[in-house]
């Protein structure tokens, strides 16, 4: 099959967050599978020189955006089996930050979503399947089907659309996103893309998409309703017969404790004693106390609400009173950083904070750590939590989206599980569990090797998901 990717962000080239990791890795699994697979990217000024100088500059086209007509030039990369398109304007990307701050979100991603349709026959590929992500390809497959798809070059395609976050919509007012994509009245109604007197990108994907997917099978379930919906429930729930959860993957060559560059000792299940060396030399460098037998937790990702931190502000005090150590590593909200920035200074020695987006600590994290805190009020799949069981640090997870598909419970009754969970959004329900992995810690060792070993074990490669989506692909196109 011929298969496009449209999406804002993809690893190695940007990332600040999970879906760049989602089409970084996934992409490339479908092309060994014998699919010629293709990625069009907004080309940021923030892709590393590395990258760019490797790009060959293709061609060079306008885009009419109402009554603008824009300049795009299409830079071209191949990798790991993969051809990388990048779409040039440098008003729309040459900017110092990826998202957010200009307030002409939604004509930079316009200007995206029309300049990837309009460079297909440029490039003279002609895929079966336009699989968009997120909300900034949210334009994708509606102006697929409203504008584009009577056209004989574009009329057999089929599209895609993957919900990474339905929290994140782009939501803008009516009259600019007409203004730039030249969408009449008739197409801002309840049904189709007006949304609470708004317009929003999530939902012309999900109106007009033939199949939607979302990254995990219990976040598929989730959002049909009102609590996890985002006020999109109702469209949902009447889409569910085109409704797919998929687990993500993570790239298990990257994310490998035998091979890992960055981490300080390299181990496997076989040497998982050499674990214990990564934490030392991480407590060293952090500042901690040095002790092989004191528990650390790692929390690595954004500082934000959706990943359960107000629990965790709730119960700090009480976390701290127990021989542990606590690592955060992540950017976001105020609140949480003056929250961890307070903390470090209260608890010398048994707490680091570390705003940053820092790879090289965030693999020392998950190949130290004993445990790994990711008590979430929603989670779409996650991906901490595969790369913590891949470096065997148990993990520590609220029942939710892919954590639940994820994460086990360990059961002492019958031996079960890979982790511990707890159910209710509590503050003293997440406490509880920690000091039930805690009790096994100092008191059952044998139990917590058993479950480091049992995670290692996992497959958390992309081969099942890649087959999943490969075999929805092939119902799309009959």
């Amino acid at each position: 099959m011929k298969i496009l990717f449209t999406a804002s962000e993809c690893v190695p080239f940007v990332k600040t967050g999970g879906l760049a990791d989602v089409v970084g890795a996934l992409a490339p699994v479908l092309s060994k599978q014998g699919h010629d697979v293709r990625v069009i990217l907004p080309m940021y000024t923030a892709i590393d020189q590395k990258y760019q100088a490797e790009m060959e500059f293709l061609l060079h086209f306008d885009v009419q955006l109402g009554w603008r007509r824009q300049y795009c030039g299409v830079q071209v990369l191949k990798k790991d089996g993969v051809t990388y398109y990048f779409l040039d304007n440098k008003y729309y990307f040459g900017r110092p930050y990826i998202y957010g701050l200009g307030g002409d979100e939604y004509e930079r991603y316009g200007f995206f979503c029309r300049a990837a349709l309009n460079a297909l026959p440029l490039l003279d590929f002609q895929p079966d399947i336009i699989h968009a992500h997120d909300w900034q390809s949210g334009m994708v497959p509606a102006l697929h089907k409203i504008q584009y798809k009577h056209l004989p070059f574009y009329a057999n395609m089929r599209t895609m659309y993957t919900i990474h976050n339905l929290q994140y919509q782009g939501i803008f007012g009516v009259k600019e996103v007409q203004d730039v994509l030249g969408l009449g009245d008739d197409l801002f109604t309840a049904d189709k893309l007006e949304c609470y007197g708004c317009a929003n990108f999530m939902k012309a994907g999900l109106v007009y998409s033939d199949v939607i997917t979302t990254v995990s099978p219990s976040y598929a379930e989730e959002i049909t309703t009102a609590y996890y919906g985002e006020r999109m429930d109702g469209l949902i729930r009447a889409r569910r017969d085109s409704l797919y959860g998929v687990l993500n993957g993570i790239d298990v060559d990257e994310y490998n404790p035998e091979t890992d560059p960055l981490i300080f000792k390299n181990y496997t299940a076989d040497t998982i004693e050499a674990k214990v060396e990564n934490k030392m030399q991480l407590q060293r460098d952090l500042g901690l106390e040095v002790g092989a037998d004191i528990p650390l937790i790692a929390m690595v990702g954004r500082l934000s609400n959706q990943k359960g931190l107000d629990l965790v502000d709730c119960v700090l005090g009480d976390i701290m009173s127990e021989n542990v150590q606590l690592v955060v590593l992540g950017m976001g909200e105020a609140r949480y950083t003056n929250l961890f920035s307070w903390a470090e200074q209260q608890y010398q020695g048994k707490m680091a904070a570390r705003f940053a987006m820092d790879h090289q600590l965030a693999h020392r994290l998950y190949a130290s750590a004993d445990f790994f805190l990711m008590p979430s009020l929603f989670e779409p799949c996650g991906l901490s939590q595969l790369i913590s069981l891949r470096y065997g640090t148990i993990p520590i997870v609220r029942e939710t989206g892919g954590l639940r598909d994820t994460v086990l419970s360990y059961n002492k009754f019958n031996n079960e599980g890979n982790g511990f969970t707890f159910l209710n959004y509590n503050a003293h329900d997440m406490l509880n569990v920690i000091r039930r992995a805690l009790g096994y810690y100092r008191d059952q060792k044998d139990i917590i090797t058993m479950l480091r070993k049992r995670g290692m074990a996992g497959d958390y490669s992309w081969t099942h998901s890649a087959a999943d989506y490969v075999s929805i692909y092939e119902k799309m196109l009959g």
